[in-house]
């Protein structure tokens, strides 16, 4: 039988992950990919060749985030650092642009997944961690 409090500590744990998983997956998702066309459309500096890439890596940063800890991968840590350092960056090219509001919510969005990331690799590792994550959800076939 399991303590309580060790199934306490473990969906805790799977909470914290699902959480990550969801930041990253709206940070790519709907902050991200959109962010790239928005910037596009308006064009000038938004279309910066720098700052899209930055947005590119973002969003490709944030889908292989979710995907390392839908798959409880034991690389997990070195991806969550790569996450945190590109979402910060991003972060900041898009507060450049001050009032502007799809930018200033790309910049919440990836410092919010930045935070998740840097939670997750402060968190103790459990590499035999039970994952009840909802492998459909993350391959984007089924909506939050």
């Amino acid at each position: 039988m399991v303590p309580a409090q060790s199934l306490t500590s473990t969906r805790n744990q799977i909470s914290q992950i699902e959480q990550c998983i969801q930041s990253c997956l709206d940070c790519h998702r709907r902050i991200c990919l959109e962010t790239i066309t928005y910037c596009l459309l308006k064009g000038g500096t938004y279309a910066n060749l720098k700052q899209i890439r930055l947005l590119q890596d973002c969003a490709e940063i944030c889908q292989t985030a979710a995907n390392f800890m839908a798959r409880n991968s034991d690389m997990q840590k070195t991806i969550w650092n790569a996450c945190a350092e590109i979402c910060l960056k991003c972060a900041e090219i898009c507060e450049w642009f001050g009032k502007d509001q799809m930018m200033k919510s790309c910049a919440e969005a990836c410092r919010q997944c930045a935070e998740f990331c840097v939670l997750m690799v402060m968190r103790p590792p459990h590499h035999d961690l039970p994952l009840a994550i909802d492998h459909n959800f993350i391959a984007g076939t089924v909506e939050p």
